[in-house]
Order: structure tokens, then C-alpha cells, then sequence
């Protein structure tokens, strides 16, 4: 049977900016296999799957939500989240003024209509201090001096000189993965009206270079809130597509706001993933 299927723009102010997730609905639980097997196929960052806890009808309790990159399941994911909530919204399974509640590996997530925004409630993850940076971290930046270096679960998180560094760095992924997950590059934004940029490469999970990231804004949230002094920030991705993202911190979480357009619907046909050791 025919699924829906949903491409949206996430983070972008128009089509083709931001970052592209994409969303299936589904009405019942699928095997991880099979999941795996449609984000490989749609070759995206994050392909994300919602599944009503209420059943078919109802999603009384929200919805389960669970993202795939085309190489693996992960934790925590704000673009295939914001996503989510845009296709439930725009398909009319959850009625525009109510909250988009999803169950994911990392814990209850919301998501609201703020205006022209829609923000994500997600947990705040402040970097830590790297008291010994790798050796290779030199090479690994292409000769781009850190201001500061530090780690969040298994990513460096490095602070450039300023925004122009941001935008020219040309990681080698290569000798970044023998010493890190992924990379999250900021600094202060030269000027109004963001307050600061970004960008994320993450070779451990298949991508060279996220487009925009929501969990990185987690990570870099509290650490420019506390530099400068605000809990309101301004955020730019500046990535090849580029993305804006309103940050504000709220105690222990982090309040993502941005806009999502969807680009492409269409149906999935396959129903169950092939098995590889099937003859022809």
C-alpha cells in the first residue's frame, strides 16, 4: 500500500534554502530495517517517521517520532522535528492551534505556532571545555586558528576568529573522523542582524556538511548566551544553503524557532524493504 511522503524545506524563508527533510507518515509502527532502507533511498541529512500514539484517529498522546540519516538512526534531530510539525499542521492531522507533542529517543519534544514561527522546545546542551584538543586538530581545521575548543557528547565544538573564518573553513573529513563525530565551527556574526554563525560537518553520520542543524543550536544556545550576555539570539547556518534560526533559552531548555516549506509530496510504493540475500 501507498504511503504519503513529504519534502519540506526547514529553517528556510523560501523553496531550496534551509534544510530539506524529508516526513512519513505512517499509521502503525515499521520495522528499523525498513526505515533505514527509505532515508538511504531519499539520500537526505534526516528522513523523519511519525506514528500516532492515540492510533490512526486519534493521536491523543502526540505522536512517536523517529529520524534516519541515510546511514543510521539518531538522537536528536530539530530540522527533521520542525519538519514534522509543518506536515501535521499543513495535512490537517493536527488542528493549527494545538501542540505538536512527538516521543523520541530524546524524550517528550514539542513543537508551536509562534506567529510566522514555529518553535521547537528541546533540551539545552552546553559544550564542555576540551582541556587537551587532538593533536590533528590543526590539520583537521586547514590551518584555521581556534579561538576555543571544546566537546558536546562526541563532537568538537570550535569558536573561529570571526565570521568570515566561519564561511571559508574547508574541514578534512577525512582526519576529522578519526577524531570526532562531526565539527560545529561558530562565531560572532560580523554584524546585525544575526548574532551569531555556524556550521556543522558530520562524516560519522554520512553527512559532509548539514545544511542547517537544530541540535547544534542546542549546543552553541547556551554557549553564546552566556558570551553574550542574552538569552535571545539571532542564529545563522552558513552553510551552502543557508539558514536562519531564532534561539532563546529558557532554563535547561533551548526554544528553536524557524520557518518550513513543504517542496514536494508524493507517494511511497514500497512497502517493506528488499531482503539483500534474495536471489533473482
Amino acid at each position: 500500500m501507498a504511503l504519503e511522503i513529504y519534502q519540506v524545506d526547514a529553517f528556510a524563508e523560501r523553496p531550496f534554502t534551509g534544510n530539506p527533510a524529508a516526513v512519513v507518515p505512517l499509521a502503525a509502527p515499521r520495522d528499523a530495517g525498513w526505515m533505514q532502507a527509505v532515508a538511504a533511498e531519499m539520500n537526505l541529512a534526516e528522513t523523519a517517521f511519525l506514528v500516532p500514539r492515540g492510533g490512526a484517529a486519534g493521536a491523543a498522546d502526540g505522536w512517536d517520532l523517529r529520524w534516519f540519516t541515510p546511514e543510521t538512526e539518531i538522537e536528536l534531530c530539530g530540522h527533521g522535528t520542525l519538519a514534522s510539525a509543518h506536515v501535521l499542521w499543513e495535512s490537517g492531522r493536527l488542528p493549527a492551534g494545538e501542540t505538536a507533542r512527538f516521543h523520541t529517543l530524546s524524550g517528550l519534544l514539542t513543537a508551536e505556532r509562534q506567529g510566522e514561527l514555529i518553535e521547537l522546545d528541546f533540551p539545552a546542551l552546553p559544550p564542555a571545555a576540551e582541556p587537551r584538543p587532538p593533536a590533528e586538530l590543526p590539520a583537521v581545521l586547514g590551518g584555521a586558528a581556534a579561538l576555543w575548543v571544546g566537546r558536546r557528547g562526541e563532537d568538537l565544538v570550535v569558536e573561529l576568529a570571526d565570521e568570515a573564518a566561519v564561511r571559508a573553513l574547508a574541514p578534512d573529513l577525512t582526519g576529522l573522523v578519526r577524531v570526532a563525530r562531526g565539527l560545529i565551527a561558530t562565531a560572532r556574526a560580523a554584524g546585525p542582524p544575526f548574532d551569531f554563525v555556524s556550521r556543522y560537518f558530520a562524516p560519522g553520520f554520512g553527512i559532509a556538511e548539514d545544511p542547517v542543524t537544530g541540535y547544534a543550536h542546542c549546543v552553541l544556545g547556551p554557549f553564546w548566551a552566556e558570551r553574550l550576555g542574552r538569552d535571545e539570539l539571532l542564529a545563522y547556518q552558513a552553510s551552502r544553503r543557508g539558514g536562519a534560526m531564532h534561539v532563546r533559552l529558557a532554563g535547561d531548555r533551548v526554544r528553536l524557532g524557524g520557518r518550513a516549506v513543504t517542496v514536494l509530496r508524493g507517494e511511497l510504493t514500497a512497502a517493506a524493504a528488499a531482503d539483500p540475500r534474495r536471489k533473482l
